[in-house]
Formats: C-alpha cells, structure tokens, sequence
C-alpha cells in the first residue's frame, strides 16, 4: 500500500495481531520489503510488524538525489506519523541498519529497542563507493548484480543445490532496483560518519554481525557496539551480508531474545 510520507508516497506493508508491539524492519541497498519474509513468517503472530520499501527502491517511487541517511530516517519518522504510531522496535539492516543508527541518535524516544543489523557507522575507503557508483551509472542495474550476490552470502551458501531458489529471489531484487535510487542511496551510504556521534544513542541497542560478512566487516559493527552506551552484539555464525535470509533462524531467535528479554 502507498501513503503519503515526508513529501513522498512510502510503500508499506503491516502484518500481525493489531494489538501487538510494532516492529519496523528497514532494508538494504538494493531490496524491497520482501527481503523480511522470513522473518514476517516466524513472527507475525507476536508482533505487529511494518515493512516498507525505501524511496527508489521496490514500489515507493524514486526522487530526486542524492540522499542522506538522514533524508532516509525522517522517511521512517514520517511514515509512523502518517501511520498513528508513537513507538516502535526497528531493526534495520546494512542501509536500513544506518537509518536506524540516525533514529537512534536523533529520534530515541521513538524507540522501545533499537536493532543494526550487517552494518556500518563509516565506510574508509571511498574508492569503492565511486567504483560502484561508476559502474550503475556507465553500465546499469545489471553490470553490480553477481558482485553484489557473492558480497549477500557465502560461497558455501552459493554452492549448495537447495538456495538457487532463494539466490534467485535476491538477484531479482537487485534487477528491479531503480537505477536513481540505487545511485542517490549509494551516496548517502558513501558520505555517511557518524563515529562522533553514536555516543547520544539512548534506546537498548543490539548489533547484529555476519561472522563472513565481506561487505560490512565484523570490525565495523564492533566498533557501533564500543561506540554506543550499554550496546550488545550478536554474531550470526557462517552468514554473509544477508544475514537475516542466510541464517533466518538464528537471526530471528537473536532478535526476539533481545526484543523480549
């Protein structure tokens, strides 16, 4: 369904008991709200969960860029307003991880817990994001499609005979990205720093890591966990950048455990 948020139309879908706690999940570069279906199966009779699709990602339309990742929080801010939700959980992962990490440091008393999730406060080396950029912008969508699988899952997970069918779902992601979105997305993770900053987080945070995950390094989500007051850490054994599709019960029982302890 689409609402009008924050000056644009927000694709969203809500799943669960109307009664129950609301978790938002938040997605990566280059996904739709789908990539949460594992999760939205294992929990959907405990929480009332709300999903959307990013601006230029999935069914919410593109607009103009570049973005910041601060641009992408007051999307969230603005779809719970739109919505009638005071509080939330949010679990966000890679891109949706640094939203969350904005909401965290801007807006905690929209949060009950706060989970990041294969992520990062800071990218060092520039470099690569321009390479990725260059490489959307001179040869489209399809040119980062394989670099982007093998960064998703392990090479194990690749090879194995029974995941085509979910590797398949995860490359149609990428294919049916929007060229602008994934562009003006790529800058906002590019130019984001937030290591001054994580220290104002106030809200019980979990950081979620990927033992392999080659993208966003364990060292990056380690040092949001130092940097964040109280923060706990997770480590999803033999999983890569997608996580929470690689391991989907490990993560989800991590998740629920910290949510409801």
């Amino acid at each position: 369904m689409l609402i009008e948020a924050n000056g644009i139309s927000i694709n969203y879908e809500l799943d669960g008991p109307d009664d129950a706690p609301v978790l938002v999940f938040s997605n990566s570069l280059a996904t739709s709200l789908a990539m949460w279906k594992d999760q939205v199966e294992r929990l959907k009779d405990r929480y009332r969960i709300l999903r959307y699709d990013n601006r230029g990602h999935g069914s919410t339309p593109v607009t103009d860029g570049p973005y910041t990742i601060g641009l992408l929080a007051q999307d969230v801010l603005g779809l719970l307003d739109a919505l009638g939700i005071d509080k939330v959980s949010f679990c966000g992962l890679s891109k949706g991880g640094m939203v969350g990490q904005w909401l965290g440091m801007n807006a905690s008393d929209r949060l009950n817990k706060l989970v990041v999730s294969n992520t990062a406060c800071y990218f060092p080396d520039k470099e690569m994001w321009r390479e990725r950029i260059d490489m959307a912008t001179n040869d489209g969508i399809p040119a980062i499609a394989e670099a982007s699988i093998k960064r998703w899952f392990t090479p194990g997970y690749l090879e194995r005979a029974d995941t085509k069918s979910t590797i398949d779902f995860a490359r149609a992601f990428i294919h049916e990205t929007n060229r602008e979105g994934y562009l003006s997305s790529s800058v906002a993770i590019r130019d984001m720093d937030f290591r001054d900053e994580l220290n104002k987080v106030d809200v019980p945070t979990l950081v979620i890591i990927g033992e392999k995950d080659p993208a966003t390094i364990p060292e990056y989500g380690e040092l949001i966990a130092a940097s964040i007051p109280g923060a706990k850490t997770f480590v999803v054994p033999d999983a890569a950048h997608l996580s929470n599709i690689e391991q989907p019960d490990i993560y989800t029982e991590a998740l629920v455990e910290f949510l409801e302890a």
